[in-house]
């Protein structure tokens, strides 16, 4: 029997019950229900117990509650589901459901453990275990972290074997069979004389008995879907530019809406509308906190009469220029208070004063989330109820904040998570939500939709901070003998924390994230964290603290095999001390055809690794320098994520992260002026071109646990390239974005 099975016999408990007229499957632990999902919606005497599989006479549908941002994970959770429950997904409706704790995230709170991912030891694997105790009493329905492969893996595969054994379990008592007797297949229960009876007929019967709790998940080796090259289910509407997001929403008489915010922390002085309150199609100007919206009958009409409000401010109490923004990450590595310190291998001061150590100052900018789709929500607010349309990480504190706002009960509130077109974590956050609701609140029974410009996107993101580190080291022919690390940053985790539920206490291990917690066997190696002042609101953004730890990290240690002679990759294999992240390495040797950092003259190429969200994740970029700049020619990423879900999306995942770590690497940062960002379109925050793309390779292995994979390719990316610059040309990129320095083609 599988691990998942021993498991659902000692911890789970599996609920079904009648759902208009079908059933329903689900999984809980700790033997006592969470609060039923689909209660609100049931008739009289019927009832729902925390479903990820409802049957009716319509069919089959599977619940995905993780938030699908275009990574993929809505089509990843159906398959986990219906691998288990013996139905094409492809078949079967596919819906969020509704906002629950029953949905809590197991796997993200784990990224928050002083342990690094390779560290097997009793008390890290006892407190990977332990805190889903506290995942289930905080409820937390949120996705992010690269978490939703681990979080479903066992759980939905576990419910759809549930309600695959209960639902042939009703076939046998109907026909006076033995339920080991039976067999299914595409959506039916098969009869030992070959007769189907489909899932859909069995509905009703299989709500009335027990569900069979004790379950055996299936062997890899049997898997129909998952494993296999997929066609996801959305690829066709995204491809055809018919996918709905929830920009693309329309309700019958909806009215549109637009907002301009003074910079975040500021506030209005004076506000001078009556302009905008005369031109075509406005219906209302409102102040709404430290913003003024405009109503409209059409999104255009309230973007345009936004211009017309003549919006006076106060600025804020923080640093509102960039270069007081660096002096304050400065005096947090000057002064020297210690945030964390995870990372304190051996004696590295005494080991410094033995020799003249390499010293190195990095710099990382302010970082927009940037997605294509704008922030946007769609609200109706009744007297008695609360309607909400958006795309959303965090739909439980979409609820609880706006209960709070409009003094409904959370019962009365009803959220209808969209897909989303991008949100590299900026739909962690509520302000456009609350905004929403807010201006949908001043005009009762009426549906709105808030949305924002472009502007309004780059200029009120919460981005990632700004970050400088300063590297000190010593390395010989032997390798790498001292590293020192120190890092300053703002704090992500209370920043984000703070708006959205409260503050934790201690350190923030996101500060040196990707950077202490990696699998290198160096005598003297310590990494502290020090928590700068935060003078622009920050959040999390693709990989969080490694996508620039990974640089950091990853170019410091270049440049001390540098000092010593030794060949990166090389140098790189030596030092590991994880058998898994070794075998990353020595498989990127094979895939890059690796012998050597330098090529022919003005060519050159450069390796880089990062362990991040578990996954370790190795990558080379090849470069030329030409008259025209640096042209990136070819790149190769290599990870290892236990078990390969999805071959497709899984390799676009890996090389779509390593082109955007590249993207914004050479071109991409917010700069700040009078505390609002200079960069306020995409004309001023060019990712890569199409043309300056390099070749892609990408190679995945499954040595290690079952991880996601949305954010590990980014740290490599930048450090890789930096690294392939200065083989190609002797020149060290120490600051981001590299187009401060040079040129590319």
């Amino acid at each position: 029997m599988s691990r998942a099975g021993r498991i659902a016999r000692r911890g789970f408990l599996i609920g079904s019950a009648a759902v208009l007229g079908g059933v329903a499957f689900g999984a809980w632990r700790y033997g006592r229900p969470l609060p039923d999902p689909f209660m609100g919606d049931l008739p009289q005497g019927q009832s729902a117990l925390n479903p990820y599989v409802l049957i009716d006479g319509e069919g089959v549908t599977l619940i995905a509650p993780r938030a699908d941002k275009g990574q993929g994970s809505r089509w990843m959770q159906a398959a986990l589901i219906a691998e288990e429950l013996d139905v094409d997904p492809a078949t079967a409706r596919i819906e969020a459901g509704p906002v629950s704790a029953a949905y809590y995230n197991t796997s993200v709170l784990g990224e928050s453990l002083p342990f690094r991912p390779t560290d097997r030891g009793w008390l890290a694997e006892a407190a990977r275990g332990a805190v889903d105790v506290p995942s289930r009493l905080l409820g937390f329905q949120i996705t992010g972290g690269s978490s939703s492969a681990p979080d479903s893996f066992e759980k939905l595969r576990l419910a759809g074997a549930v309600a695959r054994e209960t639902l042939k379990q009703a076939a046998a008592l109907r026909e006076g069979l033995d339920r080991k007797d039976l067999s299914t297949a595409d959506g039916a229960v098969i009869l030992p004389d070959g007769r189907a009876i489909p899932y859909t007929q069995l509905a009703t019967e299989a709500a009335q008995i027990d569900p069979i709790d004790q379950v055996v998940l299936r062997d890899k080796s049997q898997w129909r879907w998952l494993g296999r090259k997929m066609r996801r289910g959305d690829i066709v509407a995204k491809s055809t530019g018919t996918q709905v997001y929830g920009a693309d929403l329309r309700l019958p008489d909806m009215l549109y809406a637009s907002v301009r915010a003074v910079p975040q922390g500021g506030r209005i002085t004076s506000l001078d509308s009556a302009d905008a309150e005369q031109m075509r199609g406005v219906r209302r100007v409102l102040q709404i906190g430290e913003a003024v919206a405009v109503i409209a009958e059409t999104s255009w009409h309230a973007m345009q009469a936004l211009q017309a409000v003549d919006l006076q401010w106060a600025a804020p109490d923080t640093a509102g220029n960039q270069d007081q923004i660096w002096d304050s990450l400065t005096q947090a590595l000057d002064q020297g208070d210690v945030d964390s310190r995870l990372r304190n291998d051996g004696d590295v001061e005494a080991a410094l004063a033995d020799g003249q150590p390499v010293t190195a100052e990095y710099r990382v900018p302010f970082l927009a989330h940037a997605p294509l789709e704008p922030m946007n929500a769609t609200v109706r607010v009744d007297a008695d109820r609360c309607e909400i349309w958006t795309g959303t990480q965090v739909p439980d504190f979409v609820v609880s904040h706006v209960a709070d706002l409009t003094g409904l009960p959370q019962d009365a509130i009803t959220l209808h998570n969209q897909m989303m077109g991008g949100s590299f974590g900026r739909r962690l956050e509520l302000d456009f939500i609350m905004q929403a609701v807010r201006i949908a609140a001043e005009m009762p029974g009426q549906p709105i939709q808030m949305i924002w410009s472009r502007a309004e996107d780059f200029t009120h993101d919460q981005p990632r901070p700004a970050q400088i580190a300063r590297g000190r080291g010593l390395a010989d022919k032997t390798g790498i003998r001292a590293l020192d690390l120190a890092v300053a940053s703002p704090s992500v985790t209370a920043s984000w924390f703070g708006r959205v539920w409260m503050a934790p206490p201690g350190p923030d291990n996101t500060i040196t994230a990707g950077a202490w917690d990696q699998p290198f066997a160096i005598p003297d190696y310590r990494v502290t964290g020090h928590r700068a002042a935060e003078t622009v609101p920050v959040s999390s953004w693709r990989s969080v603290g490694a996508s620039a730890n990974g640089f950091f990290h990853g170019s410091f240690m270049d440049e001390l095999f540098d000092a010593a002679g030794i060949d990166p990759l090389q140098g790189l294999i030596d030092a590991c001390d994880d058998r898994v992240s070794r075998l990353v390495l020595e498989e990127l040797r094979e895939l890059s055809g690796w012998t050597g950092r330098d090529l022919r003259p003005g060519r050159g190429r450069g390796v880089a690794f990062c362990l991040s969200f578990g996954v370790p994740c190795a990558e080379v970029v090849e470069v030329t320098e030409t008259p025209q700049g640096i042209r990136l020619d070819r790149a190769f990423a290599v990870a290892d994520i236990g078990t390969v879900l999805d071959p497709v999306n899984a390799e676009a995942q890996l090389s779509g992260g390593m082109l955007f770590g590249l993207g914004h690497a050479m071109n991409c940062e917010l700069t700040y002026r009078d505390h609002m960002p200079q960069q306020t379109n995409y004309h001023a925050y060019q990712a890569m071109r199409l043309y300056q793309a390099p070749q892609v390779q990408v190679r995945l292995l499954e040595n290690g646990p079952v991880r996601g994979l949305g954010e590990p390719g980014v740290p490599p990316a930048a450090p890789a390239l930096a690294n392939a610059i200065h083989a190609a040309t002797g020149m060290r990129v120490r600051e981001l974005p590299m187009t401060r320095q040079l040129r590319f083609a």
